[in-house]
């Protein structure tokens, strides 16, 4: 066991690859899950809860508290990525029903609970729309000087999913990635120019699919869900996607960031849910004559050691 576990909380909207992140997290002897919160995304915020609260069960975890959060954002209505991860948000692997269940306050409480009440500055780990994090950050500004670091899944510095230039997550809810980005701590951004490279390869994924481990199996059977490759390919790699934000935690090394000034697009149309960062090395003709504006300066990923990842989420996925 490590001697100093990173306290972390993860914010999920589980979600294949939110569960992918989520047996990696609670398995790595460096990480001190403290809490789970889950918010509307993937699917409905109560198919989050179920599926969090399955991953768990199927994982083995110990009796880490989990709660309910917001089931919509803060102004879009709520929309689904059901046609990615399934009618139940979670690849339709036909697993048991949890016997576990959430914790009786909401997400925000327990947030702010868990934050303050850890003994060393948390590490929060949002893997989904960030209505909940704005929540907390609005209504509990306070938690701020017991957090060390956001490094949340989302955004994209060039290529969207959820619109040519927006990612999922933020798109779902812009607003609240804008006071993401007024946290005043440090934040990294884990954005789709990594996500999408990180690819379990085909053997491994089968492997995991033929194992007589109810969790491994598990893991192997989310992996060929996540197949970025077309439908029907009988030997399927896995893309690891939210998980890679959690190794980007355990070990930074792993990922090349770039401080970079960052912005949300709020703007209705083409744009909305953009985050726009800012690459160049020398201000241009708009600052030039509107001023320069002051934006949040985030840590932003631009390349990944896919290898690395790849054999430390298998080695604590797969280790005894």
């Amino acid at each position: 066991m490590t001697a100093h576990p990173i306290p972390v909380i993860i914010d999920c909207d589980t979600g294949v690859d939110d569960a992918l992140a989520l047996l990696f997290a609670v398995r790595h002897p460096g990480l001190d899950v403290r809490a789970i919160t889950c918010v509307a995304g993937n699917t409905d915020v109560d198919g989050v809860v179920r599926n969090t609260l399955t991953v768990l069960e199927q994982a083995g975890a110990g009796d880490i508290p989990v709660a309910r959060g917001a089931e919509r954002p803060l102004v879009e209505p709520a929309r689904s990525a059901k046609h990615v991860h399934g009618q139940d948000g979670m690849g339709d692997l036909g697993l048991p029903a949890p016997t576990r269940r959430p914790v009786d306050v909401d997400a925000v409480t327990l947030l702010r609970r868990e934050i303050l009440a850890s003994p060393r500055p948390v590490t929060l780990i949002p893997t989904a729309p960030l209505t909940n994090i704005a929540l907390l950050l609005r209504t509990h500004p306070e938690v701020v000087r017991n957090i060390e670091r956001i490094v949340f899944m989302g955004g994209a510095v060039a290529t969207g999913n959820a619109t040519p230039v927006a990612e999922f997550n933020v798109w779902h809810d812009p607003e609240a990635a804008a006071v993401l980005l007024t946290a005043g701590v440090p934040i990294t951004m884990y954005g789709l120019d990594v996500f999408k490279r990180v690819l379990v390869p085909a053997a491994d994924v089968q492997r995991l699919r033929a194992s007589s481990e109810p969790r491994l199996r598990m893991a192997g059977e989310l992996l060929a869900h996540r197949d970025p490759a077309t439908s029907g390919d009988p030997t399927p790699t896995g893309g690891l996607g939210d998980a890679g934000a959690v190794c980007a935690v355990v070990d930074p090394g792993g990922l090349d960031t770039e401080l970079l000034p960052v912005e949300v697009s709020l703007a209705p149309g083409a744009t909305r849910g953009q985050t726009i960062v800012d690459r160049r090395p020398r201000p241009g003709e708009a600052e030039i004559h509107e001023g320069e504006r002051e934006l949040t300066l985030v840590d932003v990923g631009l390349d990944v050691d896919v290898e690395r990842y790849v054999k430390l989420w298998l080695s604590v996925v797969e280790g005894e």
